[in-house]
């Protein structure tokens, strides 16, 4: 994956539904508080900083060090992973879920307080440099 150069705030200005638009915002606000980093565009994704990654079998790249995509059914929010974080997301409120995507449709409707956990300890284990599944050195 690799920095667009593009203007975030042309692509959120692009966002719908509406709603969608407006949780990018908020999002976007929420992200830059907790890494310290301003947001910057991957293709459709905002991420905040970089880091490479590197698992055992030799894949690597570069990813964000925090991210989501304002889609068109959710917002994606990307994580390490979603079982590190099951106790607080049973008290997130309405969300769905994938491997290491959260999925919210609208973020006025879960608790904004367990999310900022979420994302404090997502950004804790990335710049913590990673695990046995995977190295992470942070870049910016």
């Amino acid at each position: 994956m690799k920095k667009t150069g593009g203007s975030v705030a042309a692509f959120i200005a692009d966002v719908a539904p509406a709603k969608r638009q407006r949780d990018a915002h908020a999002l976007v606000d929420m992200m830059r508080e907790i890494s310290g980093r301003e947001p910057e565009l991957w293709g459709t994704i905002v991420g905040f900083g970089s880091c490479h990654y590197r698992y055992p079998t030799g894949n690597e790249g570069d990813m964000p060090v925090l991210a989501f995509a304002p889609r068109k059914a959710a917002s994606t929010i990307y994580l390490d992973s979603i079982e590190a974080h099951e106790k607080a997301l049973a008290e997130l409120g309405p969300h769905t879920s994938g491997v290491g995507c959260l999925y919210i449709k609208d973020l006025e409707q879960v608790d904004a307080g367990v999310l900022r956990d979420i994302l404090t300890r997502t950004l804790a284990f990335t710049e913590g440099g990673g695990n046995e599944y995977a190295r992470i050195t942070v870049i910016d």
